[in-house]
């Protein structure tokens, strides 16, 4: 279905130094957009620039703003984007795999992304803007118990093999499927494949094996929507073999 010509969205997103949104909930927009053949404007910010803007009103991305709407959390704009253009296709085909796609969101935050920040926490910073970077540091140091930045990444590697395993559930559903939805692709890849958008727009330590079976679902979804996910300022994710 070609793109909805409507203009009116607004999609407020975290940039780094080289101009990279970043930010994997607002990937999930991103895709969430793409998905229903919407368009909209991306109103680049960066961290210290999110405050700012809307007068301490919101504190992170993604936020989308809509005609008189205006709105922050991920999963409340994709639930958002159904009720307001029903006649899009739709992200949740019903209550049902919302309620499926919000358990597989709270396995992968806890299990993934949780590790995924132990690995490039540090690298987030040094990608950002210059001028948001003591804030950041100072903001995340605050909720490692003392340690810094430099610290708490610097056995990272460590924390690789544990990273890897955890993913198996996806390997394994991935082994019979083309995309976590099936045959085509849902909400729940967009979770997924927007985490290692985050992890490519920053990382400095590969994430996965050479041989990891995941690298075909990534090049799928990395090639969706016209290749929406292709940048080549992104990092390799994979080790060389």
């Amino acid at each position: 279905m070609a793109a909805a010509a409507d203009h009116s969205i607004k999609l407020f997103e975290l940039v780094l130094e080289d101009g990279r949104s970043a930010s994997p909930f607002v990937w999930r927009i991103r895709y969430a957009l793409a998905h229903k053949g919407l368009t909209c404007e991306a109103v680049k910010l960066s961290f210290t620039g999110i405050a700012a803007t809307f007068g301490g009103r919101f504190k992170t991305v993604p936020v989308i703003e809509h005609g008189a709407t205006l709105m922050a959390e991920s999963w409340d704009i994709a639930e958002y984007l159904d009720r307001a253009f029903p006649d899009r296709p739709r992200l949740f085909s019903g209550p049902a795999e919302l309620a499926m796609v919000r358990l597989m969101d709270a396995w992968f935050t806890s299990e993934v992304i949780r590790k995924m920040f132990r690995l490039y926490v540090k690298d987030v910073h040094d990608a950002a803007h210059p001028e948001d970077r003591a804030y950041f540091r100072q903001s995340r140091e605050k909720n490692l118990k003392g340690e810094t930045l430099e610290s708490f990444t610097a056995e990272r590697a460590t924390y690789l093999p544990a990273l890897r395993t955890s993913l198996a559930p996806l390997r394994a559903h991935l082994a019979k499927f083309a995309y976590l939805g099936g045959d085509t692709p849902n909400y729940a890849d967009y979770i997924g494949l927007s985490a290692f958008h985050w992890a490519a727009s920053v990382a400095t330590l590969p994430l996965l094996a050479p041989d990891d079976t995941l690298r075909a679902w990534l090049d799928r979804g990395f090639a969706l929507y016209g290749g929406m996910g292709r940048d080549a300022r992104i990092n390799p994710l994979f080790e060389r073999g």
